[in-house]
């Protein structure tokens, strides 16, 4: 198994896990919510019931962008794992939007009675997303699969989202232990901040989503890299333009070089070829180099 397909193995795995995760918490947050009236977890067990949606849509766009290139889309199909990483990103901003509002409504309502099971539960939730967190990104960022880092930064706002609901809850017991009602609404100020991470998290993504597909190029060190890579074969005489940009999860590079007028179109022909392998080899996610030469004359 080559590394690409060990990579696209390990992110397909990962969503999976990431979407099985999300349907167990989902279940046991809307049924403690229910049954111990809580709205924290009821609010938080619909926000993982959109993160159900996302991880679906993750892992479609995902099986789709594996898809090699064909006639119609001679590019491939790395886009794809964008507009689902920009989905993410849509129903985060949804999420974050419904729990400030849920938040908010609180403050002008009853406090519901805390519960210890409601704690446990918001508990569990907390360390299970961390550590999906955690090693969704570790995969992700090996595969440079940005729907998967999609996916690991929903983890990580419903980390927001379960810590919110830990300390709401806690104060609420401590409220009750200590006849301190005014922490029952420690529930709702934690939520609002939470909402504002939340929003914060889907802007990011959402901006990054798109710049690819405006296709932005990639960054200004990046570039160094290839040019350093290029310069280093000796017939390369000049730089005349160097572009990459990326297509999901690879990357792909545009470049004009000069080489001495005199070589054959074989020497330009092995030349293009040489770079091209070197670049790919040594540059793992990038998975298209297109070369146009041009020539070159001493004394320019």
């Amino acid at each position: 198994m080559t590394t690409r397909h060990a990579h696209s193995f390990a992110s397909v795995f990962a969503i999976w896990i990431s979407l099985i995760s999300n349907i167990i918490l989902t279940v046991l947050k809307i049924t403690v919510g229910i049954l111990f009236n809580s709205p924290v977890l009821l609010a938080d067990g619909f926000h993982n019931a959109g993160d159900v949606v996302a991880s679906g849509a993750a892992l479609t766009s995902m099986r789709f962008s594996q898809r090699p290139a064909d006639e119609d889309h001679p590019y491939g199909h790395g886009k794809a794992e964008v507009i689902g990483s920009g989905l993410v990103a849509i129903i985060l901003v949804i999420a974050a939007l419904y729990i400030g509002f849920e938040a908010i409504a609180t403050f002008f309502e009853e406090p519901a009675k805390a519960s210890f099971i409601a704690l446990l539960t918001a508990i569990v939730s907390l360390v299970w997303k961390q550590v999906l967190y955690v090693y969704t990104m570790r995969v992700g960022k090996k595969a440079n699969s940005k729907g998967l880092i999609a996916t690991a930064y929903d983890h990580l706002a419903d980390v927001y989202a379960s810590l919110a609901a830990v300390i709401g809850i806690g104060l609420a017991l401590v409220g009750d232990a200590y006849d301190i009602p005014f922490l029952a609404y420690g529930d709702p100020f934690a939520g609002v901040i939470v909402s504002v991470l939340v929003l914060r998290l889907a802007i990011t993504i959402g901006q990054e989503a798109m710049d690819i597909l405006m296709e932005k190029s990639v960054s200004e060190a990046r570039l160094m890299e290839f040019e350093a890579l290029i310069l280093t074969v000796p017939e390369v005489k000049r730089i005349d333009r160097l572009r990459a940009r990326e297509h999901g999860h690879y990357v792909l590079v545009d470049l004009r070089i000069a080489i001495p007028a005199t070589l054959t179109v074989q020497d330009g022909h092995d030349i293009s070829s040489k770079i091209r392998n070197l670049i790919i080899n040594e540059q793992t996610d990038v998975d298209e180099v297109l070369i146009h030469l041009n020539p070159w004359y001493p004394g320019e």
